[in-house]
């Protein structure tokens, strides 16, 4: 009877190992941040590439201000355009922390910007504002 009691705790050490490894890199994507860039007035985008960041406006250093980025090219046929950027450990507490996004043309020329407060735990949606020069 010794042996069937060992055999079982093997087992469901194996079975907790297992689902452990599993909910591992479930727990990992939760740090990530979801959202969507849209255009002002629910406008096509137009083509250009399209950076979005996660910058901390409490840091002055604006080398370190930017912590994780993401670039999509927009072909100008999106009335919205998912991304998704992974939130750095050292940024999670900050409440400073801003997503923003600016459309450039091909050039250069910066077309349109937009920012947002990041919310915990909640979908980010971006407006893009024509920016005039």
């Amino acid at each position: 009877m010794k042996h069937r009691t060992d055999r079982r705790t093997v087992l469901q050490a194996v079975g907790a190992a297992a689902v452990a490894a599993v909910a591992g890199p479930v727990a990992a994507q939760s740090s990530d941040i979801r959202g969507t860039v849209t255009f002002e007035g629910g406008a096509v985008i137009p083509k250009g590439r399209l950076e979005i960041y996660l910058e901390d406006r409490a840091i002055q250093n604006n080398a370190r201000r930017r912590a994780t980025e993401t670039r999509i090219r927009s072909d100008g046929g999106s009335k919205a355009i998912a991304f998704s950027l992974s939130l750095p450990a050292s940024s999670a507490a900050s409440r400073t922390l801003q997503i923003v996004a600016r459309l450039e043309r091909a050039d250069g020329l910066l077309v349109a910007r937009g920012s947002t407060q990041l919310k915990a735990a909640s979908p980010v949606d971006v407006t893009l504002n024509i920016v005039m020069y």
